[in-house]
């Protein structure tokens, strides 16, 4: 019974395929039941081939205290006049602040666009080596030989999600959510490429400069980027403070928290989601 369940015909197969299959070739072993005893007495429940299914481990926690030290990027799609055919965005941001350090919008989706991206967003941040750590889900894109072999070069450290994990790379998805569901975004397809650089230039505009993330207390990612968001807090503090002197009735405890985001957590561990709760 071994001999056979174990034969490369059928060790990649559960039992419950490998018996009607024998059924099939008029063979009868034993029942599901007994063939599951004996190969549970000779520990061998667990997968007899030497090819193993592929396990894909939970990305490693990264932790961001300052900016530009955890990246996160991804591509989503714009729709072109075109049924069928999209315009693709690249955008990069940072995990600590939520700025989008780097855009671009190209017709089609590789390796070299986002290689070139990256490297432009680093020489404008100012990088240095084996300072960062960029973090992307699992696409082609993002792990074609020319983005490796630039961001081996520059000295950059990468991070991957899981195989259509989505969960693995939230702030992206977030980000995205935002952007598809401003007032602004067409309804219809962009007109054109240059159409749909512009409108992405405005939302970046909007995003970096305007937009209070609620995530970082309600300040704008180019203000905690440039670590102005730590006076921008302390005097909101303040003025909370004078609030609750005047009219010490109105309130029944302490004032708002203000106080800036220490850190960023991408992908906690359970050690770190213990510590949140």
């Amino acid at each position: 019974m071994l001999e056979v369940v174990n034969s490369p015909e059928h060790r990649d197969l559960s039992v419950k395929q490998v018996v009607p299959r024998l059924a099939d070739q008029g063979t009868f072993l034993g029942s599901e039941s007994t063939i599951y005893r004996i190969l549970r007495e000779e520990d061998q429940l667990q997968h007899r081939s030497p090819a193993k299914p592929a396990r894909h481990k939970r990305p490693r926690e990264l932790v961001a205290t300052r900016p530009n030290q955890v990246w996160c990027w991804d591509i989503t799609y714009f729709k072109s006049p075109i049924a069928g055919i999209f315009f693709y965005a690249y955008v990069v941001s940072d995990l600590f602040s939520r700025k989008i350090v780097a855009r671009t919008v190209h017709e089609s989706e590789s390796d070299l666009h986002a290689a070139a991206l990256i490297q432009a967003a680093c020489s404008a941040e100012g990088i240095d080596p084996d300072t960062l750590t960029i973090h992307s889900d699992n696409g082609g894109p993002m792990k074609g030989a020319t983005i490796l072999a630039t961001l081996q070069r520059l000295g950059v450290a990468t991070s991957f999600s899981r195989p259509r994990v989505s969960d693995d790379n939230p702030h992206a998805e977030s980000l995205f959510r935002t952007m598809k569901y401003r007032p602004e975004y067409p309804r219809g397809p962009f007109e054109s490429l240059e159409a749909a650089r512009q409108w992405l230039d405005w939302f970046v505009s909007w995003y970096n400069d305007d937009h209070r993330h609620s995530a970082i207390r309600f300040v704008t990612p180019s203000e905690r980027h440039e670590g102005r968001d730590v006076q921008i807090l302390e005097q909101r503090r303040h003025v909370y403070e004078q609030a609750r002197q005047r009219h010490p009735e109105r309130w029944s405890g302490g004032v708002r928290n203000w106080t800036p985001v220490a850190q960023v957590v991408l992908n906690p561990n359970d050690r770190s989601r213990r510590q949140v709760g």
